[in-house]
């Protein structure tokens, strides 16, 4: 028996710590979506805001289920989709093995720095819409330019969260791995990269963010097919059933691939946020 008459199992257990915000918030996200469905639901069937403005989630799914069998458009839904995808995600690939290694560049090389931080930065707060008509110029009005304008949108930011990335990297150790003998393309390649990892995976995901919002401006070039000319199409016509069932389907797949990044950091880069 302890002191006092108490054992030791009864005496009060050390409280364990965590990093804050750590743990599943996969409910809270489920009770989020419900609460917005709901919200939405009410609103809508309460005409709280005219049909015009704000159709039923009904009417929504309704045009949803018409546009996947192609009832809807010209066009069924996978044709829009298929296009979209390709021009995002050739887009953000191309972005991917020229950004990364452009702002890797600039954040171990001040002639690499010099070079590409000065244009960057001057594009860089730009919106797509002012620089539009220039690539249309340069370019016409085929793929390229649609493809080109979401490279651009996904470019900037990737390179410099690449370029912060490696300006993270904790000088003690590149000045371990140089005291073992690593030369200089062993340092960047062991040492920097893998440090810049979580720097890069979360520029890939806001990047992607950015090539979706970009879609819509890419797409008023002249463009057929894509979700993106589906929703500005429907917009002239007010058709908001359509309007909205769109940012659905292109909110839907965001949030798909950013998932997937995040999935792809706790396997890639697991002490991301414990070091």
């Amino acid at each position: 028996m302890a002191a006092g008459g108490k054992s030791a199992s009864s005496a009060p257990r050390t409280s364990s710590y965590s990093t804050p915000g750590e743990g599943s918030s996969s409910s809270y996200s489920a009770l989020s979506i419900v609460a917005i469905f709901a919200l939405w639901w009410l609103a809508s069937h309460l005409a709280w805001v005219p049909p015009l403005f704000l159709p039923t989630p009904e009417t929504v799914f309704t045009r949803l289920y018409e546009s996947i069998m192609g009832q809807l458009t010209d066009a069924p839904l996978a044709t829009h989709f298929g296009w979209s995808m390709f021009r995002v995600f050739s887009a953000f690939l191309l972005a991917c093995v020229t950004a990364i290694p452009i702002g890797i560049g600039m954040g171990v090389s001040r002639v690499v720095r010099g070079v590409f931080d000065p244009p960057i930065e001057f594009y860089r707060p730009l919106p797509p819409l002012a620089y539009l008509p220039l690539i249309v110029i340069w370019f016409g009005i085929d793929e390229l330019s649609k493809v080109l304008l979401i490279y651009l949108a996904c470019f900037a930011p990737m390179a410099m969260s690449a370029q912060a990335g490696v300006r993270s990297v904790s000088q003690e150790q590149v000045h371990a791995a140089l005291s073992m003998g690593a030369s200089r393309w062993q340092v960047i390649w062991h040492v920097v990269i893998p440090a810049a990892m979580p720097e890069i995976l979360t520029s890939m995901r806001i990047a992607i963010g950015f090539g979706w919002t970009t879609l819509v401006a890419a797409e008023m070039v002249a463009a057929t097919h894509g979700l993106g000319q589906m929703v500005l199409n429907a917009s002239n016509f007010l058709r908001t059933d359509i309007v909205i069932m769109g940012i659905m389907v292109i909110g839907a797949i965001a949030y798909l691939f950013d998932l997937l990044m995040r999935y792809l950091e706790r396997v890639l880069v697991p002490w991301k946020g414990k070091v």
